[in-house]
């Protein structure tokens, strides 16, 4: 073989390798995705019978190529914002900047600290992350804290509900949109979240649909793993499914994207 055919040969090998690759099928998710620790998804009740799926990232995501992510059915996305009342993730404006250029549809979330008002923390939210037409509602993060360094606090289930009404409250009038709210299964049950009026629910369930786990709530979105596989993002991300079908996508997009 000539030695400019071989490495013509070599460069379009190395090219091949470097390009997106569809991960390995797992049972029960959509089959362009892949998990890194796949949950044993059985029977009807599986993120695969979903039609609308997206990502949250925050800085560990720090390579994605939107775009490919898109193509290969990324449809939302929830981009972390903030922290408490003096922290700002530092690849927030990248993402969303990144998201939109991409096409795909995308909001910022406040993750929540008890160590702060929640009116501090609504203001700190805000003067980060701009009102932008064609956004998604804001996202507030709610979930306890025990390793952190700085507030490990865990008010009464009572004060938490009313923390969180204050925040989407303020949220609300600024935005022109109701917050939805993210809730892992211990801070949901603890706190009994359901009882807060108004809120759209974002519910974490890594091991067993929403009805099981959270059976008799409601909700809009489920993150079904963090350890998810999608050509395009460098390592792991969570991943997540709309409740709903592609045409009541589009009725839930025209009624609560940001105008």
């Amino acid at each position: 073989m000539r030695p400019v055919r071989l490495l013509a040969l070599l460069i379009l090998a190395v090219l091949a390798a470097c390009g997106p690759r569809e991960p390995m099928s797992v049972q029960g998710l959509p089959h362009q995705f892949g998990d890194a620790a796949p949950y044993a998804w059985r029977g009807r009740n599986v993120p695969a019978a979903y039609a609308v799926h997206g990502i949250d990232v925050a800085r560990y995501q720090s390579n994605i190529d939107w775009g490919v992510a898109r193509s290969y059915g990324v449809r939302f996305a929830f981009i972390k914002a903030t922290e408490g009342g003096d922290y700002t993730d530092p690849m927030l404006n990248h993402h969303r900047s990144a998201a939109r250029a991409a096409g795909v549809p995308s909001s910022a979330y406040h993750y929540y600290y008890f160590c702060r008002t929640p009116q501090e923390q609504a203001a700190w939210y805000i003067a980060n992350v701009p009102r932008r037409a064609g956004d998604l509602p804001p996202v507030l993060d709610m979930e306890w804290t025990p390793t952190s360094r700085t507030c490990t606090r865990r008010p009464p289930a009572e004060e938490v509900r009313q923390d969180a009404a204050i925040f989407t409250s303020i949220l609300t009038q600024y935005y022109g949109q109701r917050p939805i709210m993210y809730l892992t299964v211990d801070f949901f049950r603890d706190n009994e979240m359901w009882r807060v009026p108004g809120v759209e629910f974002w519910l974490r369930s890594v091991a067993g649909h929403p009805s099981e786990v959270h059976p008799g709530h409601d909700w809009t979105f489920w993150q079904y793993t963090g350890t998810g596989l999608i050509p395009g993002i460098d390592g792991r991300v969570d991943i997540n499914a709309f409740r709903g079908s592609e045409p009541e996508w589009a009725v839930w997009l025209a009624q609560r994207a940001q105008r």
